[in-house]
C-alpha cells in the first residue's frame, strides 16, 4: 500500500528528514484559514507521479487565486483519479535536485540504497547515472557514505546527504517498509536540504505490528476513479536494443539498472505506473500493455522486450492475458522482438497455464529472466507473433 505524499512526509518528519510547512487541504475553502505565507504551492494528492506535467501541481501568490486553482486541481483526474486531498506547502528555491531511495532487493534479499544527482522531473532521462549500493552487512554510516561519493557529492554535501539516507534506512526498518523514496531532494544556494516530495510504501504483511500506520492506511481516503486508458502511457528513448516495459518507477530503475549491472543496453521503456495496485480494472491494464508494447516495438534496433510487472490488486493472470491480447493484436505482416516477461503476485500458475498454452515457456527466477533478456539481446531475431515457443521466451517470477 502507497501513502499519499502528505502522510509520507508526516513520518519524514518524524524521522528528522526536513519537509517544509505544509498543510491538508480537503476542500477549496480550507485556503482561507491558510497558515502557510503566500506564494505556496497546490499539489493533489494521488498515487502517480509526474502531477506537475498535467497541471496536478501549482504555485499560487493570493487567498484568490489558491481557490481557484485547489477547485481546478480537484476535478483534475490523473491517470483517471480524481484527489480527495490536497497539499499546501511552502515554495521553496531549489538550485539543484537529486534523487535518493531505501528499498528492499527481492533478488538479493538485502536494502539497497540509491542514489543520483539527477532528481525531479529529470531522473527518467539520466537513469545511467543511478548509483546503487547494496547493505550485505549490519548498516552502518559507512553504507550512506559510500552512496553519496558514488554519486560524485563533494564538500559538506557529503556528510549532509549521508545523513538523510540514514533516517530513510531507519525509517524503512523500523516501520516494516518496502520503499522510502524522495524525489526531488531539493538544495538551495546555501547547500541546505529539502524532500520537496516523498513516496513510501507500506510492507501489507507487517501492518499488525505497525500501528501507527495502520491508522495512516486508515485513513487515506478513497480517491474518485474515472479510467482514461490513454493517459500517461510515454516512451523514454535510450541507446541500446532492449525494450523496457515495466509498472512503477521504483521497479523501472531498478529493472534497467539490473540490466545494465549485467552489460545490457536498454534501448527505450514504458513506465506504466504502479496504479494498478489500485483497483485498476482489467480491460485498462490491457489496453495500457498494448499501448506500452506498442510504442516499445517501433524502436529500431530492438532485439528483445523485457516485461516485469509487479501484481497488487491486478493478479499475473490479468497481466499475462493484456500481454496475450497484445500479440493476438498484431497484423499478420508484422514482426515483434521476442519477449522476456517476469511476473509477480496471485494466479501465478494460471498465468503459466495461459502462456504456455501459446507455447510460450515460464520460468521463475527474476536472475534468469535478466540472464534470458541478455542472451537474446545478442543473438535474437524478430519473429512474427505466435511463431514457435522458442522465438517468444517469457519468464514470470
Amino acid at each position: 500500500m502507497d501513502l499519499l505524499e502528505y502522510q509520507a512526509k508526516e513520518l519524514f518528519n518524524q524521522v528528522g528528514i526536513p519537509v517544509l510547512p505544509s498543510q491538508r487541504i480537503d476542500r477549496p475553502t480550507d485556503l482561507k484559514g491558510l497558515r502557510i505565507p503566500f506564494p505556496v504551492v497546490l499539489k493533489s494528492q494521488v498515487y502517480t507521479g509526474a502531477r506537475g506535467k498535467v497541471g496536478g501541481v501549482r504555485f499560487v501568490e493570493n487567498t484568490i487565486d489558491a481557490i481557484a486553482a485547489a477547485q481546478a486541481i480537484f476535478h483534475l483526474p490523473i491517470l483517471g483519479k480524481y484527489p480527495k486531498v490536497l497539499l499546501a506547502e511552502a515554495k521553496y528555491n531549489a538550485d539543484r535536485e537529486f534523487y535518493l531511495a531505501v528499498t528492499l532487493d527481492n533478488a538479493t534479499r538485502r536494502p539497497v540504497l540509491l542514489g543520483s544527482q539527477y532528481g525531479g522531473v529529470d531522473v527518467e532521462s539520466h537513469l545511467d547515472q543511478m548509483r546503487q549500493v547494496v547493505v550485505d552487512q549490519t548498516f552502518s554510516p559507512f553504507y550512506a557514505r559510500r552512496l553519496a561519493l558514488m554519486m560524485g557529492l563533494q564538500g559538506k554535501l557529503i556528510s549532509s546527504v549521508s545523513a538523510v539516507i540514514e533516517k530513510m534506512y531507519r525509517l524503512l526498518v523500523e516501520r516494516d517498509l518496502d520503499l522510502v523514496e524522495i524525489n526531488p531532494l531539493a538544495v538551495n544556494v546555501n547547500e541546505e536540504l529539502m524532500a520537496l516530495d516523498g513516496k513510501i510504501t507500506v510492507n501489507d504483511a507487517a501492518l499488525g505490528r505497525q500501528p501507527a500506520l495502520t491508522a495512516l492506511v486508515a485513513a487515506i481516503p478513497n480517491p474518485t476513479l474515472t479510467y482514461m486508458p490513454n493517459c500517461g502511457v510515454h516512451l523514454v528513448e535510450l541507446e541500446g536494443n532492449i525494450g523496457v516495459l515495466c509498472s512503477g518507477a521504483g521497479l523501472t530503475m531498478s529493472t534497467l539498472d539490473l540490466l545494465h549491472k549485467a552489460k545490457g543496453r536498454p534501448a527505450n521503456f514504458v513506465d506504466l505506473g504502479g496504479d494498478y495496485r489500485h483497483c485498476c480494472p482489467p480491460n485498462v491494464l490491457q489496453e495500457r500493455v498494448k499501448q506500452g508494447l506498442d510504442l516499445i516495438t517501433q524502436t529500431k534496433g530492438l532485439k528483445v522486450i523485457m516485461v516485469n510487472m509487479l501484481g497488487g490488486a491486478t493478479s499475473c493472470l490479468q497481466t499475462a492475458e493484456a500481454i496475450a491480447a497484445f500479440l493476438k493484436w498484431q497484423p499478420a505482416n508484422r514482426t515483434i522482438p521476442p519477449l522476456v516477461v517476469r511476473l509477480v503476485g496471485s494466479e501465478w500458475a494460471a498465468a503459466q497455464s495461459l502462456l504456455a498454452a501459446m507455447e510460450i515457456p515460464v520460468y521463475e527466477s527474476m536472475d534468469e529472466a535478466i540472464a534470458q533478456t541478455i542472451g537474446l539481446a545478442s543473438t535474437a531475431v524478430k519473429v512474427q507473433p505466435g511463431q514457435s515457443k522458442s522465438s517468444l521466451m517469457l519468464a514470470s517470477a
